[in-house]
């Protein structure tokens, strides 16, 4: 997915604890480039897409479908584990943590895509419990 300055903008600071849009909008960039070259090679990576997933939710991101659903071409992010079509609140934001945070402890993986929950689950600890630990790298470029 292609992300746009409109894109960063809708990113609300109160769905970041102790992170800075700045920083999250670097990781979420760094995700989003890492899963579309694995798309282009025809892969996918669970971890990479569960942060994305996360981050594409909090940052209450439009996505564009690769196939119409029910007649439409795109819509907003859906939560990454309930998987319901609801904007990120606070409130939902935690509850989607708790989920993930449950899920990774009990060894609960994604059907047909193993590592997605430890994605998400990684994405929530750094963005919502202040693990400190951005869920993947940032490339040089994207750093500064």
């Amino acid at each position: 997915m292609e992300l746009r300055g409109d894109d960063f903008d809708r990113i609300r600071r109160e769905h970041l604890r102790g992170v800075r849009v700045r920083d999250f909008a670097r990781v979420w960039l760094a995700a989003e480039q890492r899963a579309d070259a694995l798309k282009e090679q025809g892969r996918e990576e669970g971890f990479v897409t569960g942060v994305v997933s996360a981050c594409r939710w909090i940052a209450n991101a439009d996505v564009t479908y690769d196939v119409p659903v029910n007649g439409r071409r795109g819509g907003l992010a859906l939560s990454p584990i309930t998987r319901v079509h609801t904007l990120a609140i606070e409130e939902l934001i935690e509850e989607e943590a708790v989920q993930a945070e449950v899920m990774a402890l009990r060894g609960r993986e994604w059907p047909d895509l193993p590592g997605y929950v430890a994605g998400v689950d990684a994405t929530f600890a750094w963005t919502w419990r202040r693990s400190g630990r951005p869920p993947i790298e940032v490339p040089d470029q994207l750093a500064g």
